[in-house]
């Protein structure tokens, strides 16, 4: 094991997109991080979080920081993705690895060039999905391999459901579940999507920016359609305001043998239901516990990501939750808007990397 220590500095962004959901704490934990500076534009809060990492130094310019610093490590913590190009790309200029909060960017072009500046610096990016990287979604990835439910067949995944239904649930959070979809049953092939507005066919002048700047949403009824290049089918749904819909968060993996229910993002619990059912008294045959996995809160994934990250430099690996991942969750979310525009099937990759809404309103 290498005992190398590591500089790392972490950026925030007050007021526009913050400190993100605690990204920088994960430096904080690993014992072979040394966190020498932070970066913020508003004073307060760059004391704060420099009392809370014991860093020696902090800034107000982030850029400064950077060039003063030489870090080998950055936290990107700001939530909105304005800013998420530039700043990972002067990350990866200094010759520093980066934990980007996601979304990592807006549109497919930004996230290739990402993508593209980790490969030429020999750098590594990892992208805020913190169920990539929980105990629970790891051992479900495990007993899939194992076959306890048979052959996987399908996934179903659910939004949050709340005031944000839609195209704003879409990016903010369905990106962690596409993210864990692909974790489970890899690339897609295809897609295709039905996307409504109060009701009715979705039109141009319905896209509008969301709650915080992570790039042009539409809708508030989705129905997304995957085809996996394993075979599996995969869906998506989310609807504005569904009674009860936020703890409906989370996903179902239908097998041939049986089902495993998750909720949340990758903290919540697991339940395993075995097919088919004959006696409905059997106990082996209702909903039980996906063995005993300890719970962890979402928060540890920053943690979890942080020591991932620092691996995959040393072992020369892609992390477990990558740029690369980033851009393919984006697109199972951008391919949505194509499909629901052009009435068809969308092939992945796509060709078109820019946003599909910008690109509709341009065109009328």
């Amino acid at each position: 094991m290498s005992d190398k220590m590591y500089r790392a500095v972490a950026i925030g962004r007050t007021g526009r997109g913050n400190w993100g959901h605690g990204l920088h704490l994960g430096l904080k934990n690993h014992p072979r991080i040394e966190v020498v500076a932070v970066a913020d534009e508003d004073a307060e809060e760059r004391q704060v979080k420099q009392e809370e990492l014991a860093a020696p130094r902090a800034y107000a310019d982030w850029r400064e920081m950077l060039e003063a610093e030489q870090p080998e490590v950055v936290t990107v913590g700001p939530r909105w993705t304005d800013c998420h190009l530039e700043m990972v790309l002067a990350c990866l200029e200094v010759g520093a690895h980066v934990y980007c909060e996601k979304p990592m960017t807006w549109n497919l072009a930004e996230g290739d060039q990402i993508v593209a500046k980790a490969e030429a610096t020999g750098r590594k990016v990892a992208v805020a999905h913190q169920g990539a990287y929980m105990p629970r979604i790891r051992h479900v990835k495990e007993v899939l391999a194992q076959g306890r439910i048979g052959a996987v067949q399908a996934i179903r995944a659910h939004g949050k459901q709340d005031r944000r239904g839609g195209g704003e649930d879409m990016i903010v959070l369905g990106t962690h579940l596409f993210n864990m979809m692909r974790l489970f049953v890899g690339d897609v092939a295809w897609m295709t999507a039905h996307i409504e507005h109060e009701g009715r066919a979705l039109t141009v002048e319905d896209m509008r920016e969301a709650t915080e700047p992570v790039g042009p949403i539409a809708g508030d009824c989705i129905n997304s359609y995957f085809a996996f290049k394993s075979g599996v089918a995969g869906f998506f749904d989310s609807r504005k305001y569904v009674e009860g819909g936020g703890p409906r968060m989370g996903m179902e993996i239908e097998g041939s043998e049986g089902v495993i229910a998750l909720r949340g993002g990758g903290s919540g619990p697991a339940m395993l239901y075995p097919h088919p059912v004959f006696d409905p008294t059997d106990a082996s045959q209702q909903w039980v516990p996906l063995d005993e996995v300890s719970d962890e809160a979402l928060s540890t994934g920053n943690d979890l990501a942080v020591a991932d990250l620092i691996n995959a430099a040393e072992t020369d690996r892609e992390p477990l939750s990558s740029a690369r991942d980033a851009v393919a969750a984006l697109e199972m979310i951008l391919g949505a808007y194509e499909a629901e525009i052009t009435g068809g099937r969308v092939a992945f990759p796509m060709q078109r990397r820019e946003h599909p809404l910008v690109a509709w309103r341009e065109r009328r």
